[in-house]
């Protein structure tokens, strides 16, 4: 029986190699999922979703991230899947703005690039310590992420609905009024579309009213609905922007049909009626509106009316003059004459069209007309994540500076660019350029728009009411009070101001590079000093040193010039001086309300690169050389005295507040000790009658 048991084993194990052979080469679970397919959704192609692995806090440091934890052996997670699968599709394949112009090539138009909002998935038995670390004990697990920091996590499978009300809160959190109310109907699980057109008939009734006011009532929709109708309620798109040349008065409705919920640029004012500023713009923004006529939509909302739109908007003074385009929002801070308001229009006329691209003739003709230029260099490789932070920085650009991109190789070339993508600020014609280099760092547009508005003025920019704040804040400020009515002695002076900006930020430069060379050299030394003793601890102390020159207190230095014809009474009551006069220079320290108007001689500063530069060099040094005059009261100056003290002097500022505290305490001891002992000059009277301790001294007897 042994015998022929392993006979039979023998031929079992030959035949199933034979048809181990014959049958096709199978593949691993792992594989499977290794190489996923795409899918088609809506009569789109959808790629796979993302499989973050342990590299994930890199991953999701960026933008809206909504990610499944999961484990293959999971009976919930088999079940969840065609749930989570349905709800990507769906979301991916959405157009958060209809336009039956659809842009080819790479459109901001898209699901992931409009609200920076991606799905993930996490299988946590082949990255459990990834799972561990985001303390996940149940699958399936769904975390919410902003930004690499986690918002909210829900544990168990979910519905189709409530995962789709989750998403909808966030994308309303994003870009609020985006977003359709009621929330958007969606697919049958495992489905490779969804039902087009309104729910009901009298919803298509409605809409097809509000797109056609002249159409029949009996009208109603085609059963055959467009792929755009599928997730918002249309907006039927505009050809011309402003095509009445009027500014349209928009309800709360109107609003988010025609600005919330499209990419039309559009610039409207929050007013009320009441308002004496607001009836003095009105005729100045009804002619703004004439001008734009066909090129940028004007519009205008009664705060009085429409309070909750104006809450949402944030308006706390009236009247706010805001560009909107989309989501995104910019506020004019400007000046409200028709010349101001028209110019600012014109400028935010091309952020309709992007970030254009230039070449180096292009840019070089640009420069003729731009002082301030941010060129982005990029290439091949350049995401669509680069250019969707890119396309987040042109509001802020509006009335400030000009931005354009380019992949020219003469432009390279010519700026020394060598790692892409890159950003560039050229000033008058002085390039400078963004200090991170990372794609990463690129992207982060909080810091790179931070250092954009440190750089965004020319170097002689014209003083407004605008920007005066943010040309005079914390800096010195050589300020040319020129005359711009006399134009030949005006451009001279001009001329002048900017070739001694020119050369004292040449020579701060040189001063810059030498003070770090010698913390660099000083710091050698001590790692040389610690070799030669052979002083491990010596040595890592000195290669530990880190030259930080920020940490270097110095003062920044801006120049500008304030027309002083317009600005005339105000230059006259703050420094005592009329450009009837002739053309002056003062340097002014706003932080201290204080200037000075002279040179070392006592002679006035004129606008000439000599003057000028003689007088900053004792101007800045510590202590000033030349005295200084103030642009305040005795009271106020006494105050700004101590502070400023304060500031140059912290220990022994503290020193003297703590000494003259202490002094007050023992000052006002002394006051309630004399009263409680009475006028006795300090002393105890032992030769009363009661004695020392009350009584007539007990009645002993007295020697």
């Amino acid at each position: 029986m042994r015998s022929l048991f392993y006979s039979l084993l023998s031929l079992a194990t030959v035949a199933s190699t034979f048809a181990a052979d014959d049958a096709p080469t199978s593949k691993s679970s792992d594989e499977l999922e290794e190489v996923i397919p795409d899918t088609v959704f809506n009569a789109q192609t959808v790629p796979p979703m993302k499989e973050l692995d342990g590299n994930i806090d890199q991953d999701i440091d960026h933008g809206n991230w909504l990610v499944e934890f999961y484990s293959p052996t999971c009976v919930h997670c088999m079940a969840f899947r065609p749930t989570w699968q349905t709800l990507y599709e769906f979301y991916y394949t959405s157009k958060p703005i209809l336009s039956k112009q659809e842009s080819e090539g790479d459109s901001l138009n898209t699901f992931t690039r409009w609200y920076d909002f991606k799905f993930a998935k996490v299988n946590c038995i082949a990255f459990s310590d990834t799972c561990v670390k985001k303390d996940i004990g149940n699958f399936p697990s769904i975390v919410q992420f902003k930004d690499g920091k986690e918002v909210k996590k829900v544990k168990g499978a979910q519905d189709l609905a409530d995962l789709s009300k989750w998403v909808e809160d966030i994308l309303e959190t994003t870009r609020p009024g985006s977003r359709p109310q009621g929330g958007p109907k969606l697919p049958k699980i495992g489905a490779n579309s969804v039902e087009t057109g309104p729910d009901t008939e009298a919803e298509a009734k409605e809409q097809q009213e509000a797109e056609n006011p002249a159409a029949t009532p009996s009208a109603t929709p085609t059963p055959d609905a467009t792929e755009e109708e599928a997730y918002h309620t249309p907006i039927k798109v505009k050809a011309t922007p402003n095509p009445t040349g009027a500014s349209e008065v928009l309800t709360a409705e109107k609003f988010q049909k025609l600005v919330t919920n499209t990419l039309d640029p559009w610039f409207v004012k929050f007013y009320a009626p009441w308002c004496h500023h607001c009836q003095a713009l009105q005729p100045n923004w009804a002619q703004m509106a004439r001008e734009m006529q066909g090129k940028l939509n004007v519009g205008e909302v009664n705060c009085d009316v429409e309070k909750r739109l104006c809450k949402d908007a944030r308006v706390k003074g009236y009247p706010t003059l805001l560009f909107f385009r989309g989501g995104e929002r910019v506020e004019y801070n400007g000046l409200r004459g028709i010349g101001d308001l028209i110019d600012f229009a014109e400028k935010a006329i091309d952020v309709g069209s992007g970030v254009p691209d230039v070449d180096l003739d292009s840019f070089t003709k640009l420069e003729e007309t731009e002082e301030v230029i941010f060129v982005y260099f990029y290439d091949h490789a350049t995401t669509s994540e680069d250019f969707m932070a890119l396309e987040r920085m042109t509001l802020s650009m509006i009335g400030h500076a000009k931005l354009v991109r380019t992949k020219d190789t003469k432009m390279s070339e010519k700026f020394k660019v060598s790692t892409w993508p890159r950003l560039m600020v050229s000033r008058d014609g002085k390039p400078s350029y963004y200090p991170p280099i990372s794609p990463k760092d690129m992207r982060d547009t909080k810091k790179v728009l931070n250092w954009m508005k440190s750089v965004w003025l020319p170097i002689v920019p014209e003083l407004t009411s605008s920007n005066a704040r943010e040309i005079t804040d914390g800096k010195y400020v050589v300020l040319a009070i020129l005359d711009r009515e006399n134009k030949d002695v005006f451009d001279k002076s001009r001329k002048e101001l900017k070739s001694a900006a020119l050369e004292w930020i040449e020579k701060t430069t040189q001063q810059f590079q030498l003070e770090r060379q010698e913390l660099r050299d000083a710091k050698q030394l001590r790692i040389e000093e610690a070799e030669d003793k052979s002083d491990q601890r010596a040595l890592r102390a000195a290669k530990g040193i880190r030259i930080n020159m920020d940490e270097l207190e110095r003062k920044q230095v801006g120049f500008a010039w304030v027309d002083g014809t317009f600005w005339e009474r105000w230059i006259k009551t703050t420094y005592g001086i009329s450009v009837k006069e002739g053309e002056r220079v003062i340097i002014n320290d706003e932080d201290n309300r204080r200037y000075w108007d002279t040179t070392i001689t006592g002679e006035s500063i004129r606008p000439s690169r000599t003057s000028i530069l003689e007088t900053l060099g004792k101007v800045v040094s510590s202590p000033p050389k030349i005295a200084a005059k103030s642009t305040t009261g005795s009271i106020e100056r006494f105050f700004l005295t101590i502070r400023r003290f304060s500031s140059s002097h912290p220990w022994l500022a503290l020193g003297m507040a703590i000494g003259f505290v202490f002094a007050a305490s023992v000052f006002g001891k002394s006051r309630m000790r004399r009263r409680a002992f009475g006028n006795t000059d300090g002393y105890f009277n032992l030769n009363s009658k009661e004695g020392l301790l009350g009584g007539n001294g007990g009645g002993g007897k007295n020697d």
